[in-house]
């Protein structure tokens, strides 16, 4: 390979002496990002509510010589979110990423959608990570060497989807959290953005529709749906320091299907 040639491939970028908090990441997207930061050289805290989930989960990250900790518990507990962050610092002496991913998704049609489910989808999405960020902020803040903040908002938050309308709202506030934060979060150096994944062929995705590959191929004009890793690599960049200028913005990574459009049949 030529010199030039050489200088021309993207640099990956690294982690090391980074801590990250990364929430529902016992599988699918969030596993997939808390593997891809703990490879390139960062400790992540990887929660999840499932606690054999999250052992297990970074159990296979230690296996390939990643340093990762579990921390199991619901992210709608208040509680939970300041311990979280404590045990952060204790196993590792700071937190500098988060990448609050932990959502709830509950299909529903809107003429019988109850109270619970709808309480339930704004515990989780909303509240959770509000003060997730509130947590880790204050933590940032006290260190005094800034962070970086990456929510998982989706493209439901753009588009309308049949039986997704309060987890869509949701999805959609998130990216206005994202916008808001940067007034509060600027002055100490902190960054906020969102990612909006579009369908992603995750363990839950393929459970839940076995049929979701061909379908999903089909309406993506990328011809595939995402993997998580489509996903995770998105994040990654965000969470780096080469989008240290780069706050308040939400990147969609859905194959073009936003675009287009195309709805299940």
């Amino acid at each position: 390979m030529s010199k030039s040639a050489a200088s021309a491939l993207p640099v990956l970028p690294s982690f090391t002496g980074e801590v990250a908090i990364v929430t529902g990441a016992g599988q699918g997207i969030g596993f997939e990002i808390a593997r891809q930061l703990a490879l390139k050289g960062c400790s992540v805290v990887l929660n999840d509510l499932d606690p054999a989930l999250a052992s297990e989960a970074a159990a296979r990250i230690k296996d390939g010589d990643g340093n990762c900790y579990p921390v199991a518990g619901d992210v709608s507990d208040l509680g939970f979110l300041q311990q979280m962050v404590d045990q952060a610092v204790e196993q590792f002496g700071h937190v500098s990423l988060l990448a609050a991913n932990a959502g709830i998704t509950l299909f529903g049609d809107f003429f019988t959608y109850s109270v619970e489910r709808f309480q339930r989808v704004i515990d989780v999405n909303l509240k959770g990570t509000f003060f997730l960020i509130q947590a880790v902020a204050k933590q940032m803040r006290k260190q005094g060497k800034g962070g970086r903040v990456v929510l998982t908002s989706s493209v439901t938050g753009h588009q309308a989807h049949k039986n997704l309308t309060a987890y869509g709202m949701t999805k959609a506030a998130l990216e206005m959290l994202a916008r808001g934060l940067v007034v509060e979060l600027s002055p100490w150096n902190i960054t906020i953005n969102a990612v909006a994944p579009g369908a992603t062929l995750t363990e839950r995705t393929q459970r839940d529709e076995p049929d979701y590959t061909e379908v999903w191929s089909r309406l993506t004009p990328m011809g595939r749906p995402a993997r998580p890793e489509d996903i995770a690599q998105a994040v990654l960049f965000l969470l780096s320091q080469g989008a240290g200028h780069i706050t308040g913005q939400s990147l969609v990574v859905d194959g073009g299907w936003s675009v287009v459009s195309p709805q299940p049949d």
